[in-house]
């Protein structure tokens, strides 16, 4: 009755008009940013940090919120319209739901999609309610051994996972931490990593290189390779943009399934909702092939609809991961992390004990961005799909300018702007070559952590690293760490072994 009680309060502060405008913005832009092509809900993070300074925390992190939960139904819209995925999460959504469109279905793969977003983000703002708070207060029994091993769980998961080469996902995260360090150490007081620089010395800045790695790269990317790609076309929408009863019976086991796929990866680090939604996709498959008349690689409504149930119950639950654990599992909720920072605010017990406003407020702001994306997307669909006739040598450039005006109006300096140049030229040849950047940023946010938390527990052993391995966290997470790594595994070796014949 309490958590009820504080949701209701929640809702309260939600639901002022100032607050409710900054969830609609936060769906809006999510929503065009996910339609168009390259961008995402990292990006768009990335480019909204350096102006919402000026915000009250609350305003802020319901924006992102919206924005990220947004990007997802816009990635999906993309994907079924052209065949083209805006991000990896909707991927397993384009094979069946291209087809549906390809039959003159479009309508109904877009309403589909709308609500199978909606039904598993839904569900899982109610599971991270009520599980929020106890992971909170789980996670006051962490120690400094228990942080480095949920640091180092995050970072060998995400560099894993995230990609088919985990030499380049290990690589990306050496990067992340090696930009993490430099500046001057907080405990010896000797710069690191500065090469004299005076510039340096209070480190690199987490925003310039968010903005750098994924907006500023993608345009560098886009001005070089990109553009050279032919674009597919797109399939004009016709028809009702609803489903009848016979599809909402066909969708609803599925989104009901995706959902509980989903619902676990958002306490995982392994890299988003790329997993779960091919597990929902494939689990269905399996299931279609049992039927009397198989309906996958004809346009399945349950091939669609699972994926997208899955991706959206993992960025819900993962907004509770963050909020009560203070663990990021993707790009976007690692950007999120390093906004809490530098708000002065730290994800965890702590954070709902000093800001239980914020903490209620933005969790029920869930419920209402999932309810206005539905509203926004269901019937209008198809005016979001204009956005992709924006030219874009226009588009790219004003991310551009934007990119320089918000650097230089948080640090006022020109380096920074020379920084953002040097390391977004280092963003496009990740980019090139197929790099993950998850790993690189979510390095460069709990880096600082891992050190913290590494030296802390050497010191109160004096020095005795058999400290950091035990007590039963500790324990319990490097044996989840060894079965994700070797699923991952398997996993890799079997889909290798299945090109090869």
């Amino acid at each position: 009755m309490e958590t009820l009680s504080l949701l209701m309060e929640g809702f309260a502060g939600a639901l002022t008009w100032q607050n409710l405008f900054w969830v609609v913005l936060g769906c809006f832009l999510g929503t065009a940013v996910g339609v168009m092509p390259g961008l995402g809900s990292s990006m768009a993070v990335a480019l909204l940090l350096p102006v919402t300074f000026a915000l009250e925390p609350t305003a802020a992190f319901i924006m992102f919120s919206g924005v990220y939960f947004g990007g997802l139904f816009g990635d999906s819209t993309m994907g079924i319209l052209m065949n083209t995925p805006g991000q990896a999460s909707a991927i397993a959504s384009t094979f069946e739901g291209h087809k549906m469109a390809l039959d003159g279905r479009a309508p109904q793969a877009l309403a589909t999609a709308a609500i199978g977003a909606f039904v598993g983000g839904f569900i899982a703002s109610g599971v991270v309610v009520f599980l929020a708070p106890f992971l909170a207060e789980f996670s006051t029994q962490f120690g400094p051994a228990e942080f480095f091993a949920l640091a180092l769980f995050a970072f060998m998961a995400t560099s894993s996972v995230v990609t088919d080469s985990a030499v380049k996902g290990l690589l990306s995260l050496a990067f992340g931490l090696g930009i993490a360090v430099v500046g001057i150490d907080g405990v010896t007081g000797i710069p690191r990593f500065t090469m004299d620089s005076p510039f340096l010395f209070d480190g690199i800045s987490l925003v310039t290189v968010t903005v750098a790695v994924l907006a500023l790269g993608e345009v560098i990317y886009f001005a070089t390779i990109a553009r050279f790609q032919r674009e597919g076309q797109m399939i004009r929408s016709k028809g009702r943009p609803w489903l009848s009863k016979k599809e909402l019976r066909e969708a609803a086991p599925a989104w009901a399934r995706g959902t509980a796929i989903g619902l676990p990866f958002g306490v995982v680090p392994a890299g988003g909702s790329e997993i779960p939604t091919f597990l929902a996709y494939g689990a269905e498959r399996k299931l279609d092939r049992r039927r009397h008349d198989p309906q996958f690689g004809k346009g399945a409504i349950r091939g669609l609809a699972a994926p997208e149930a899955a991706g959206n119950s993992t960025t819900g639950m993962a907004m509770g991961a963050l909020l009560a654990l203070g663990l990021p599992i993707s790009a976007t909720a690692a950007i999120m992390l390093a906004a809490f920072r530098q708000y002065g605010l730290q994800p965890g017990p702590l954070l709902f004990e000093r800001a239980p406003d914020l903490v209620w407020a933005l969790l029920a702001s869930f419920f209402i961005a999932m309810v206005v994306l539905l509203i926004i997307n269901l019937p209008f669909a198809m005016v979001w799909a204009k956005l992709l006739l924006i030219p874009r040598h226009y588009l790219y450039a004003g991310i551009t300018v934007f990119c320089g005006l918000g650097i230089y109006a948080t640090s006022g300096s020109s380096f920074d702007l020379l920084l953002l140049l040097g390391v977004g030229i280092v963003g496009f040849l990740m980019r090139m070559h197929d790099y993950p950047l998850a790993p690189l940023i979510i390095g460069m946010v709990l880096g600082p952590l891992a050190e913290t938390s590494l030296r802390d527990a050497l010191i109160s052993a004096d020095g005795d690293a058999s400290v950091l391995v035990q007590g039963p966290i500790a324990l319990t997470l490097y044996g989840l760490l060894a079965i994700v790594l070797l699923v991952t595994l398997r996993s890799k070796i079997t889909s290798r072994t299945k090109r090869d014949t």
